[in-house]
């Protein structure tokens, strides 16, 4: 008997705390106070309004709890009743109050519950800035609480930078999330904010100039670069070309050495050896003369020999 007892009493702490963990993954997201064409309720009015979201990935059912913007639900001292008296309690007869995983619920404030189960009786100033606080269903435990530390302009809220982040921001009428994720994180647009930050316009003007020139100095350095690069490869093509022509002369002076050992008859008759001449006009002449003796039969046979018969004629006598 005691231990189905103690195993009752486990079992019932157990639910408790995971029913407290789970009233803690309930955060109060964004709050707008001045509503002019924001959203509206089911009667199209145009009411100020609190988002909570469920910050978890399970589904919590926020019936029963409160929401209050009486700063005096915080003294200690006060009495439970004294306190939920002075709250306005989320019904329990709407499915929109079971919230799954990362989703929103939107509760007006300053309206009337009869209107509907998402209309609560929580009053709002928008002329001063205003505390709203989320207690748990048992009227005592305060589950998430923020100040709008300013009065906000109209269709402006106050929200945080993302989904259950503890930084907030005010939000512009073009950024307010209702009723989904808070993932725009800024307050103004591009244009907008460069008109604040430069109104002269010489900030974008020096930017531009900027990456313009930036551009075409790279592509100075680049050209240098290339141009030495394919000065280079120039300078090295020619040194190429020159040792192959190099080359060539040596192997033609290389066949003529050839020549000169299979006509060593011919090589002595070259006139003007001795002194360093290398006129090819010589040369020929020598050759085609040696050819016309040869052909002439003035020539006596001697196998690969070329024989110059000497000739006495008027001219040698000179």
């Amino acid at each position: 008997m005691k231990k189905k007892r103690l195993l009752t009493s486990l079992f019932v702490m157990v639910c408790l705390t995971a029913f407290g963990q789970g009233a803690q993954n309930i955060k109060i997201n964004e709050v707008l106070t001045r509503n002019t064409t924001s959203i509206v309720d089911e009667y199209d009015h145009h009411l100020p309004w609190v988002e909570l979201a469920n910050v978890s990935f399970t589904t919590y059912n926020v019936r029963g709890m409160y929401i209050t913007t009486d700063t005096a639900t915080l003294n200690k001292s006060l009495s439970v009743p004294d306190r939920v008296a002075r709250m306005s309690i989320i019904p329990n007869n709407d499915s929109r109050t079971s919230l799954s995983g990362r989703q929103h619920l939107i509760l007006f404030l300053n309206s009337n519950p009869a209107q509907g189960a998402t209309h609560l009786t929580a009053a709002v100033d928008a002329s001063q800035p205003m505390w709203i606080g989320l207690f748990d269903g048992n009227g005592v435990d305060l589950v998430d609480s923020v100040t709008i530390p300013v009065a906000l302009h109209e269709n402006t809220s106050y929200a945080r930078a993302s989904d259950g982040a503890s930084e907030w921001e005010v939000k512009a009428p073009d950024a307010v999330t209702a009723g989904i994720e808070n993932f725009i994180h800024v307050t103004e647009s591009k244009v907008a904010q460069i008109k604040r930050d430069d109104p002269h316009g010489f900030g974008i003007t020096l930017l531009s100039m900027g990456i313009v020139f930036s551009c075409l100095a790279l592509l100075c350095v680049f050209f240098i670069i290339f141009g030495r690069f394919m000065s280079r490869k120039q300078k090295e093509k020619h040194a190429s070309d020159k040792q192959a022509h190099r080359n060539r002369m040596m192997a033609h002076d290389n066949d003529g050495d050839e020549d000169e050992r299979a006509f060593p008859n011919v090589v002595e008759r070259k006139v003007g050896k001795e002194g360093g001449t290398d006129d090819a006009d010589v040369y020929i002449a020598v050759i085609s003369m040696a050819l016309k003796e040869y052909f002439d039969n003035t020539h006596d046979h001697e196998s690969g020999i070329i024989t110059i018969i000497p000739k006495e004629t008027k001219w040698t006598r000179v």
